[in-house]
């Protein structure tokens, strides 16, 4: 059972308040402004803070230290 669109719409960031979305995997939903990413288990939104991620968009950039 996937995330209902009624539940999305009424889910917000716990830490900016802003709205949420599903991550195209659905493995969590991904705040539009602060970009913390709170995980999705057993269908089910963990919309706590400290199990958030933060994801910067874009893709990791191999170190070049000398």
């Amino acid at each position: 059972m996937a995330l209902s669109q009624d539940l999305l719409e009424i889910l917000a960031c716990p830490f900016c308040k802003a709205k949420v979305e599903l991550k195209p995997d659905a493995s969590g939903l991904k705040c539009v402004e602060c970009r913390r990413v709170y995980p999705v288990r057993d269908d089910i939104p963990v919309m706590l803070i400290d199990e958030a991620k933060i994801e910067d968009g874009s893709e990791p950039q191999p170190s070049h230290q000398s």
